[in-house]
């Protein structure tokens, strides 16, 4: 049954995975049906109660005492659990890094379900690159664990609570999606969520959200797109996507996991006057996954960060400022940028915990 509930989520990628695309039903009805089975054969095992002579025990004069000691301690637990619940409330007074500059720092990252490349639990080493990292805005792939397979976790809400953000968990365990979730220190007055054309492929799940930064609605797009093997899915995934975040006369930014070459193929639709989006750095040749597109924003910084043994994918961060108009885009020199605006120290050079700028081995900043 573990297995069965691979099959559902993965069937682009194991052998007879489309007769059972998005089939949770299948899996719950074989599910009832092996309980079913299980419980009718224990009664016929068990022969008639009526002919059944059982063990009675003595009677125990201090039952009664035991029950009641039972009950004490059951409310005890109780009053504990509601302790824990009251004190893990959420305050929700969460501010960004730096509000006197209407910067919004915002980062994309494929997670692979919070296991790192030793199969252990990745939240805690994930929560001290993120909170490094300075993130207003952040956007999780591959996050869905509330699922068998995943052993039901919640590395999102476990995240949120830790850095302080509000959370969007984006199409449900039920959408048969591997998910995607959008984290912020923003208040996020709205959000609808998609499941974009996937006729053949895997099903590529998008969030919609707008975020109130500094007063101003800004919107905010959670996307991951089909598989390599799946042209067409992601042609239409394109086209979808671009309509959507051309549809808004709002700032925007998206965090995506494209599949496609920096100005190649698909691409081109992404990043056009159909979706009125930018990408944070046209010069960087060196992607395939990951892309951060913007618009309506002053584009200030771009860094990649480097994954250690936590993933496979890296970290990508952008910073902009609210209410700016966009800059020539020209490079400038660190020292010529603001204390505020700047990246953290702590990642230059040989980095920290593993994690380091890398591919540019240093934060990039625009005009």
């Amino acid at each position: 049954m573990v297995l069965f509930h691979v099959w559902v989520v993965a069937y682009a990628f194991v052998p007879g995975g489309p007769l059972v695309r998005e089939h949770t039903d299948w899996v719950m009805a074989t599910t009832m049906i092996m309980i079913g089975c299980g419980v009718f054969s224990s009664l016929q095992n068990s022969g008639s109660p009526a002919k059944q002579t059982g063990f009675q025990p003595p009677p125990n004069p201090a039952g009664r005492r035991q029950r009641s000691y039972y009950i004490y301690i059951l409310l005890l637990l109780q009053l504990l659990s509601a302790s824990i619940a009251y004190l893990r409330f959420p305050s929700y007074d969460y501010t960004p890094h730096h509000p006197d500059n209407k910067l919004i720092t915002a980062g994309i990252w494929t997670i692979h379900f919070s296991i790192d490349d030793d199969l252990r639990a990745s939240e805690k080493r994930m929560e001290f690159l993120l909170k490094g990292a300075e993130l207003d805005l952040i956007g999780l792939l591959e996050s869905d664990q509330q699922k068998i397979i995943m052993g039901n976790r919640d590395s999102t809400q476990y995240l949120a609570e830790e850095l302080g953000m509000w959370a969007d968990y984006g199409p449900g365990p039920n959408k048969h999606t591997w998910g995607c979730a959008l984290l912020s220190r923003f208040p996020i007055v709205n959000s609808t969520h998609h499941l974009l054309p996937s006729p053949h492929g895997e099903l590529a799940p998008a969030i919609h959200a707008t975020v109130d930064a500094y007063g101003e609605m800004v919107d905010v797009f959670v996307f991951h797109s089909g598989q390599e093997e799946d042209p067409e899915d992601r042609r239409l995934q394109s086209e979808y996507l671009s309509d959507l975040m051309g549809s808004t006369p709002r700032p925007s930014i998206l965090l995506s996991y494209l599949v496609t070459k920096p100005q190649q193929g698909n691409y081109n639709t992404y990043v056009s006057e159909r979706s009125g989006m930018k990408d944070i750095d046209r010069s960087d040749w060196d992607r395939w996954c990951e892309y951060i597109l913007y618009k309506g924003l002053r584009k200030t910084a771009y860094a990649r960060l480097s994954r250690s043994t936590i993933t496979d994918t890296e970290l990508q961060v952008a910073k902009f400022q609210v209410g700016q108009p966009d800059g020539t885009g020209e490079f400038i020199l660190e020292d010529q940028v603001p204390e505020d605006l700047r990246f953290p120290q702590l990642f230059r050079g040989e980095g920290v915990r593993g994690h380091r700028y890398h591919v540019f081995n240093e934060p990039r900043y625009f005009a």
